[in-house]
């Protein structure tokens, strides 16, 4: 049976599916390993059913590749989506996330966001002359929204036109990334820049886990202790430890 008929919003369906085809244009792409009890998770939320796919993959430059689909009923659907650098490229992280319920996307966001202070050149110069992606409803960014680039786009898509517009949009932003990543060389584990670049992907995470409400649904539909283990090493786990 296709998400589609289990009720999954049509835009959740359809960004997860342009994504996976993105994937295949990130050089050196391979499986990343994920415990396979957080590939698929069931569970039960205010007398609703909650499930949860996690796909990992890893490319150059790029130390995971995460797309989290889930749905709670048949109501909320979410798309969460991560390309996390390998601290050695001076690469951006990539972010995209939907929130959908009932026929009506509130909220759709999709950036480049910096880890080393500023985007690279290349890649904010590439962002710069994309061509205009226009929506009705622009939406402000939360307080921990600090962490996002110039060019996030944070709307509210309004008609089936618009949410074509932001698969577009999502699109667009991982053509410049595959570019940047085929491109920039890496530098080394102890180099100034590369120790930036760790600290500053530990700080992107530390503020995505100031988003209370992720933490509190899956608390509530598991426990505090799975819902800590499942940010922590699945949503936002640090990058690893400098040699």
């Amino acid at each position: 049976m296709s998400s589609s008929a289990l009720g999954v919003h049509p835009l959740v369906d359809a960004l997860a599916e342009r994504i996976r085809a993105c994937w295949s244009s990130l050089p050196e792409l391979e499986p990343l390993a994920v415990d396979p009890e957080l590939e698929a998770i069931s569970g039960s939320l205010d007398g609703e059913d909650l499930y949860i796919r996690n796909e990992l993959r890893r490319s150059r430059g790029l130390r995971k590749l995460h797309l989290e689909t889930a749905r709670l009923g048949a109501g909320l659907q979410i798309l969460h989506c991560v390309f996390f650098p390998d601290p050695r490229y001076d690469l951006p992280v990539f972010g995209a996330d939907i929130v959908a319920g009932r026929g009506v996307v509130s909220a759709a966001i999709v950036d480049l966001s910096p880890v080393g202070g500023a985007l690279p050149e290349q890649v904010s110069g590439a962002l710069a002359a994309l061509p205009p992606r226009t929506f009705s409803q622009e939406r402000e960014l939360p307080e921990w929204g600090t962490i996002f680039s110039p060019h996030v786009r944070f709307v509210r898509p309004a008609d089936a036109g618009e949410e074509q517009q932001f698969i577009e949009l999502v699109a667009d932003y991982l053509q410049v990334l595959a570019a940047a990543s085929r491109q920039v060389e890496p530098q080394a584990i102890d180099h100034p820049d590369t120790v930036g670049r760790y600290h500053g992907q530990l700080s992107y995470c530390q503020q995505q886990k100031r988003n209370d409400k992720t933490r509190r649904v899956l608390e509530k539909a598991f426990n505090p202790q799975w819902a800590e283990r499942y940010i922590e090493e699945l949503l936002f786990d640090d990058p690893r430890p400098l040699a």
